[in-house]
């Protein structure tokens, strides 16, 4: 399973998503930040041979949009989580397969002093009672739930290069870092980070460099593109690898895909 910020499909697609959707082994791709609609696209990107396909763009057109690309067709897809203000934004797409709920999030990045910041605490209240629903619903009908996605916060210090720099930027504000905590107690949210789990100590991996400067080549980056699954699947995650590039002329978005192979 893989899961990438695409940074806007129609040019990923001119500079090696194509060529990476043929040869990869994954049997569920979650895509963000699409930014655009299914007839924008061509055949190959946005319905290609051998997949099942579910676009969900944003009602503004050209911003966000989130998309999943499942080899088996889904017995039941949801766009959106119920929520008034944010289901037409393109963040969020869900699909039932046998025994699992997968789901494709592009959480707001937010930026702080602005009312980006303020859709970013609002969103994240909502989303994080729709995880805690999910998941209780997804218990009682004997599945396992993993939520992909660029998430836009690193969680801890080892999930970015530059942490003493950023403590007041969005996207590692210790109240954005509670929440995922929130999201990560058993008590409370009840999922597990599935990369994190299998790296316990190491800096990084990292999944997103900003194209300004040499971020990529010095590996300045932050990890904050996540698989976030409720306890019995992640126990069933085997490995996870982020699919970095082998310089910075072969990236096709400013992310990288983040693929956990499971055992089921």
């Amino acid at each position: 399973m893989t899961s990438v910020n695409v940074n806007g499909l129609r040019a990923a697609a001119k500079k090696g998503f194509v060529e990476w959707l043929a040869q990869t082994s994954a049997d569920v791709v979650c895509l963000q930040e699409v930014r655009a609609e299914q007839h924008q696209l061509p055949d190959e990107v946005g319905q290609p041979e051998g997949w099942h396909v579910v676009h969900a763009p944003a009602a503004v057109k050209g911003r966000a949009g989130v998309s999943l690309y499942t080899r088996r067709e889904p017995d039941r897809v949801r766009t959106g989580f119920g929520s008034a203000e944010f289901d037409d934004s393109g963040r969020y797409v869900e699909a039932d397969l046998p025994g699992v709920t997968v789901a494709s999030l592009y959480l707001p990045s937010g930026e702080v002093g602005t009312e980006r910041q303020d859709e970013k605490v609002r969103f994240m209240d909502e989303f994080l009672a729709y995880l805690k629903d999910l998941r209780e619903r997804a218990a009682a009908d004997g599945r396992e739930v993993v939520v992909c996605g660029d998430w836009n916060i690193a969680h801890q210090r080892a999930d970015l290069k530059n942490w003493r720099g950023n403590t007041k930027s969005s996207g590692f504000l210790p109240e954005e870092r509670a929440w995922l905590d929130q999201v990560f107690a058993p008590e409370d949210g009840g999922y597990v980070d599935v990369v994190r789990t299998l790296h316990p100590d190491v800096e990084g991996p990292y999944t997103w460099w900003s194209y300004r400067g040499r971020a990529f080549d010095n590996d300045t980056g932050w990890r904050i593109d996540l698989a976030v699954a409720t306890p019995g699947l992640a126990r069933r995650a085997l490995k996870a690898v982020v699919e970095r590039a082998a310089t910075h002329a072969e990236r096709w978005s400013d992310h990288a895909p983040v693929t956990v192979v499971y055992d089921l």
